[in-house]
This record gives structure tokens, sequence and C-alpha cells, in this order.
């Protein structure tokens, strides 16, 4: 009896497995997840107050910036700050605590946020055909008879020898590039946005936002800048990160370099290169702090406003 019942369940069970699979219209459709950028946007919308959050137009991509003017008796400044992929302007690594607290020191601020990572860059790149791949070569053409006598009469080429290949980057050129120039597209409307008021600009850049502004001031662009603060600036691509410490003694503005003793390996081991390529360019303006501990205590948010804040009163 009970057998019986177990027969007429498993015979139930793969008549319904076999319906749903001859009817592909109760298939299930894939819905692709929302965009990280939209989610912190809901988030922004919704928790921060309405009067600091400045909606920007960067071509045709509208992006939101949080706004916060300075409470002191003297005005010092505007500073834009840019947190890193994959991260918002109100993080806990010092930009949320920087939003404000400059505040207090005389300084205007804009938190942007940053665009979405692309990670099908590359692919996308290689799927498109060129024109040379779309074009039929010599070699695929139909032989004639007397080339091909002359290929059997010619001896057998002889095989290259194997060469050295690199490791594969966790994140191709590609991918950077893509994301650099959606970043200077939005950093370009943000900063014609804080030239309003024609006073001293100020970049504090995070990670890998860093690293690709780095290379961008590099290149000498019209935009005026009076200082940039690197936190913990970096690039996650071999090549790429070891030529950013010949970079960042190249840009015109005042550097100064903040990196945590817990930073990453790439982080760390390129301090010493900057250093020689600083000395050998002669960029007299350029400072490297090191900040002890975890990057999200309140000591340590102090303590980075602190060396902020005595970096910008020499210059200005």
């Amino acid at each position: 009896m009970l057998f019986s019942r177990f027969l007429k369940r498993a015979f139930y069970i793969q008549l319904s497995c076999a319906l749903l699979l001859a009817n592909p219209a109760y298939a299930a459709e894939h819905i692709a997840p929302p965009s990280l950028s939209s989610i912190e946007n809901s988030d922004i919308e919704r928790l921060l107050p309405s009067d600091e959050i400045k909606p920007i137009l960067a071509g045709e991509t509208e992006f939101l910036s949080l706004y916060s003017e300075y409470m002191s008796s003297n005005f010092r400044g505007i500073v834009i700050l840019i947190p890193d992929w994959h991260s918002s302007p109100t993080n806990n690594s010092g930009m949320s605590y920087l939003r404000k607290e400059l505040n207090n020191l005389g300084y205007s601020t804009y938190a942007m946020t940053v665009p979405d990572i692309d990670w099908q860059a590359s692919k996308m790149a290689k799927a498109m055909p060129s024109e040379t791949e779309a074009a039929p070569s010599k070699t695929d053409e139909p032989a004639s008879p007397d080339t091909a006598t002359n290929a059997q009469s010619q001896p057998a080429e002889i095989k290259e020898e194997p060469h050295y290949v690199n490791a594969i980057e966790k994140v191709t050129d590609d991918i950077l590039d893509n994301y650099k120039i959606n970043l200077i597209s939005r950093f370009n409307a943000l900063y014609q946005t804080a030239m309003e008021d024609s006073s001293n600009i100020v970049v504090i850049a995070q990670g890998t936002s860093a690293g690709v502004l780095l290379e961008y001031y590099a290149d000498f662009p019209d935009e005026r800048l009076d200082a940039f603060i690197s936190l913990s600036g970096y690039l996650p691509n071999t090549k790429r990160n070891e030529s950013l410490s010949q970079t960042a003694s190249l840009v015109t503005p005042a550097l100064l370099d903040i990196y945590y003793a817990n930073d990453s390996t790439d982080i760390l081991m390129s301090l010493k290169s900057r250093q020689r390529w600083v000395e050998r360019n002669a960029k007299f303006d350029y400072r490297q702090r090191q900040l002890f501990g975890l990057r999200d205590q309140p000591a340590q948010h102090a303590r980075l406003t602190k060396e902020i804040d005595g970096f910008l009163r020499r210059l200005f």
C-alpha cells in the first residue's frame, strides 16, 4: 500500500516536471539586479536631508553629489571628495567624517557618487570583430594546383620557440579606462559647479579613484587645482600601479599621499618608489604620511583631518 502511494507521487512529480519543461511560458524570466549606483542613490535620497543633495548632469548621465556649506568665520576654499570605486560618499573610511568636519575648518564640501564598474568592458571589446578579422585573408582562399605542389616541395617551417606569457591581470586596462572616462566626466561636471565660487579647489580621493585621477592630472589638464590629497591611492593593475609612482611625481598641484599601516601590499611596496621619483623630478610640494590603526575609528578620522588641515594651511 505504501509502495503504491510512493509510485503515484513519483509519477505525478515526473508529470508536472514534464509539463513545465514542455511549456516555456512557466519558465521564470531573468531579471537583472539593480545597479550599485541606483541602490546608493535611493539610500541617499531616503536618509539624507534634501537640501544637501545636488543632482548634477555629466553629459547625458545624472549623478548625485552632497553639498555641505562651510561653518567657520573664514572661508578657505572648496573640497571635492571622491570615494573609492564600489564605495559611497557616506562611507566610514573617512569620507563621511571629512564631509562635515572640514566645514568647521572653513571649507565647503562636495562629495560625489562614483560610476558603476563595467566588468564586461574588455569582453565587449573582444566580441566586436575588427576589420582585419572580418575580411577574408589570402590563406583562407583555396590553393591552386601549382601552389600546392610548391608547398609540398618546400621544407616544413620551423616552429616558433615558446615565449614568456605575463600573468593575467585581475582588472584589465579596458575596465580601468572605462571607469576613468566615466569618473572624469563626472568630476569635470562637479568641478564646473564648484568653480562658481572661484576660490581654492582641493580634491580628496580614495583608492582607485585617486589612482585614475593622478593619471589624469599627470597629463596637465586645463582644470586648475590647488591641492590633491590621495588616501591609499593605487590601481588594481600591476603595470599601471608600478607606473603610478612616476605619475604621482608629475602632477602639477601639491600632493599629500596618505596611506595606512594595514593597507594592501601593492600600496606599501610602492611607497619607496614614489619617494625616489619625487626626488628625481624635484616635486618639492609632495608629502607622505602614514596613519596607524583601523581607518573606521573616530580617533583615526580625527588624525586624518589634522594631517589634511596641516598640509593645507602650509599652502593657503
